[in-house]
């Protein structure tokens, strides 16, 4: 049976892998990606049920909304980790675990520190690449961990632990544009 042929129900419950055919894994490219977006857009796009009537409109606004959410999963490393934890029964459960490595922690905090002690934008710029470069290291893990090791549950633990990561990168850009305007 091809995918037109299920009923809509069926195809809007397929995972954003399948709906976007590329493998259920953390590797993924983004051209790909980015490409098979624009074409399910195009295949989904309202103004190509205008003849069909509202009732088909709305259907294909349904799926524009569900192509557009499975690209935005898809296209970012953390998100699409924390995807595939959930999807492997590892769920990341960020809002009521947050239990990290004591090492994680203490790392967390000289990087609080060294924030709260810059007193100009070229040490803040320092500590950011010095955050990025650890952000990247941890995401190269986690994809280990989900393609290679398929350990889901500490990929679920490295996913929490880059959600701290994120925060933080945010919280130095917003200080460094603090000192800027100063």
């Amino acid at each position: 049976m091809n995918e037109s042929a299920k009923p809509l129900s069926a195809q809007l419950a397929v995972s954003d892998f399948e709906l976007f055919g590329v493998p259920t894994q953390f590797a993924q490219d983004r051209a790909q990606l980015d490409a098979r977006w624009k074409d399910l857009q195009r295949e989904a796009h309202p103004d190509k049920f205008a003849s069909q009537g509202t009732a088909a409109q709305r259907v294909a606004m349904q799926w524009s909304v569900r192509i557009n959410e499975a690209y935005q999963r898809l296209k970012d490393p953390m998100r699409r980790a924390a995807y595939l934890c959930e999807l492997g029964g590892a769920p990341i459960q960020a809002e009521n675990n947050t239990a990290m490595p004591a090492a994680f922690l203490m790392q967390h905090m000289e990087w609080r520190e060294a924030m709260d002690d810059a007193t100009d934008v070229a040490a803040l710029e320092a500590l950011f690449d010095e955050v990025q470069q650890a952000h990247k290291t941890a995401l190269q893990q986690c994809a280990k961990l989900i393609d290679t090791a398929h350990d889901l549950p500490t990929a679920a633990q490295q996913v929490r632990g880059l959600m701290f990561v994120e925060k933080f990168l945010h919280d130095i850009e917003a200080r460094i544009d603090q000192l800027d305007a100063s």
